[in-house]
């Protein structure tokens, strides 16, 4: 059973794009032969967009291209091309130094939610992921099917026709909420006096998306763009390879097949056994490991999913389950929302100054941190001022001064607003699984707009399949969680990788969700570190309430493209 939807193009598309895909039909596959500007472009075209990427180049980019010199290409084969140098320097010396100089775009497609997460967990790679902002999930595939991943192990077990038929209602109840939102918010939000209508239209549709994206399960489907080096790549593949998520290590020998085509020197250790073999077998012994140690030394917690007993088929619901989610009746039951500081440097903003002056300075860095600790508040004001400078936006930043404290949050917010906030990759992230057990909240919109009956009952829905699922497939239980159930996860970062979060997740544009949680977080860098002098120079950070967030960067591209349209 593939569980993958093969798409369908014309003799004359195939011939075209046969000539810059390493393949026509599969979800993966890496872009070749065409100029880094155009593969950069595809790729930001795609994250806001429900076409594939083939079909997106074929729809906008090839009428601007000449492709008549490529016509002798046939990129479907791979590309034969002397890799004597690569072998001999890779393979016999493994240098891998080598394999960062050659990059692949990849498109990754039909993944769900849950693999977009590991995909997106390199740090040194580049990711586009298709947005639940601003693209509808009514919309079905080719197939005839709603967006969501068919897990062949689910479907052809006995849980197989329930897992369809509850993930197809979900579907059907966002459908179903989405132009009922849009026309309430439309009312709520009423275009104002110079405002351009299409603009307007397009940033209440984008509320409209927001708001009822936590209905969408966390098996949704989603394209990812990457970029990156060989070694990122074979790195990415272990981590695959190594994953307990079925989806993850199939998905992983899919990505090899059309990275060969392109870079196949760079990844030949993957399947030696002295080296992948190796690696993989090392990951997945440690994790094995460090979870039956920490099952012996703390038996009272039952770990990812809840134990056993809790996930039983036929086992009494839990909470979440049962109508006792945040957000729904007896909301006390869930846990709420919210961002704690875990730890910090009391001594941080000493540390900072000190490497602040540690390039201006002919002195030992203990010594500068001693006189540093010697100023007074307005000095070290007046130092940290000079620092910062006069930021006229959020992108510039500081130097790496500010990498020299760090801060840790635990975090329990929405899955979708983690989505979001995983992406960061300078920083560490780490996640404990996805479930209902955390509850889940309606937003206010839903509440406001009459919608909320419908949510909740396709939250109940949701959670139910999942504790149906979780006995029997531990792993692919998740695809029934909905984006609205929370899940706790920890990120430490530095200052100077702060300053950028909280200033870019903070912004009008954002997601009321992860906007939270980007504010709490200054507060608490400012109130409990105690760094008020680090939560200043974090000007950009944005506190305010904004009613259709998208309006103004959505009116920016209409006067982009000449203001014609809707004034």
């Amino acid at each position: 059973m593939v569980p993958y939807v093969a798409e369908q193009f014309t003799d004359a598309e195939a011939d075209v794009l046969r000539r810059y895909v390493t393949n026509l039909d599969g979800p993966v596959f890496a872009l070749v032969n065409l100029p880094e500007v155009v593969k950069g472009a595809l790729f930001a075209r795609y994250s806001r967009s429900p076409k594939s990427l083939r079909r997106l180049f074929l729809d906008e980019f090839v009428d601007d291209l000449d492709v008549r010199g490529d016509a002798g290409i046939d990129a479907t084969v791979g590309l034969r091309r002397a890799e004597a140098l690569y072998d001999r320097m890779f393979g016999e010396y493994g240098d891998d130094s080598v394999a960062q100089l050659g990059g692949v775009h990849l498109a990754c497609e039909q993944s769900s939610n849950l693999l977009t997460k590991v995909l997106e967990r390199g740090r040194l790679m580049a990711y586009l992921e298709q947005s639940t902002r601003y693209i509808g999930y009514d919309a079905r595939l080719e197939s005839g099917h709603y967006r969501y991943f068919r897990d062949p192990d689910v479907l052809s077990s006995p849980h197989g026709a329930r897992y369809v038929g509850d993930m197809d209602r979900m579907f059907d109840t966002y459908a179903e909420l989405l132009p009922t939102m849009t026309a309430w918010l439309a009312r709520r939000f009423p275009r104002q006096a110079g405002e351009a209508e299409i603009p307007h239209r397009r940033a209440v549709r984008a509320k409209a998306l927001d708001a009822l994206r936590g209905l969408l399960p966390a098996g949704s489907l989603s394209n990812v763009g990457i970029y990156g080096t060989g070694q990122s790549y074979e790195q990415l593949l272990l981590r695959m390879r190594a994953h307990p998520l079925p989806e993850a290590r199939r998905y992983a020998e899919m990505m090899l097949i059309e990275l060969r085509k392109v870079i196949p020197s760079f990844l030949s250790r993957l399947d030696r056994p002295d080296r992948g073999g190796a690696w993989v077998a090392y990951l997945e012994e440690t994790a094995r490991r460090t979870a039956a140690v920490a099952a012996r030394l703390w038996p009272d917690d039952p770990g990812p999913g809840g134990g056993a007993d809790a996930a039983a088929p036929g086992a009494a619901a839990h909470p979440s389950a049962s109508g006792q989610r945040s957000g729904a009746p007896g909301a006390e039951a869930g846990v709420p929302a919210g961002v704690e500081l875990v730890d910090w440097d009391p001594d941080g903003e000493v540390k900072v100054l000190a490497a602040v002056c540690f390039p201006v300075s002919s002195r030992p860095e203990r010594e500068i941190e001693r006189r540093v600790a010697r100023l007074g508040p307005a000095e070290r004001r007046e130092l940290l001022e000079a620092a910062v400078g006069d930021r006229a936006n959020r992108r510039h930043r500081p130097g790496r001064a500010f990498e020299r404290t760090s801060y840790r949050f635990e975090v329990v917010c929405d899955y979708g607003a983690f989505r979001d906030l995983q992406r960061h990759r300078m920083l560490t992230v780490e996640w404990q699984r996805l479930g209902p057990e955390l509850g889940a909240e309606v937003p206010d919109l839903v509440e406001e707009a009459g919608l909320g009956p419908a949510f909740r009952s396709s939250l109940e829905r949701s959670a139910e399949l999942h504790d149906a699922l979780a006995g029997d497939f531990p792993e692919q239980a998740a695809y029934a969680v909905a984006l609205a159930f929370k899940v706790r996860f920890a990120m430490q970062m530095d200052a100077r990788e702060a300053m950028h979060l909280l200033e870019l997740r903070s912004g009008r544009e954002g997601h009321p969700a992860y906007r939270q949680v980007a504010q709490q977080m200054h507060r608490l860098i400012e109130e409990r570190a105690g760094h008020r002098a680090i939560a200043a120079a974090m000007r950009f950070v944005d506190h305010r309430d904004h009613g259709l967030e998208r309006l103004e960067a959505e009116e920016r591209v209409a006067r982009r493209r000449g203001g014609a349209q809707g004034v």
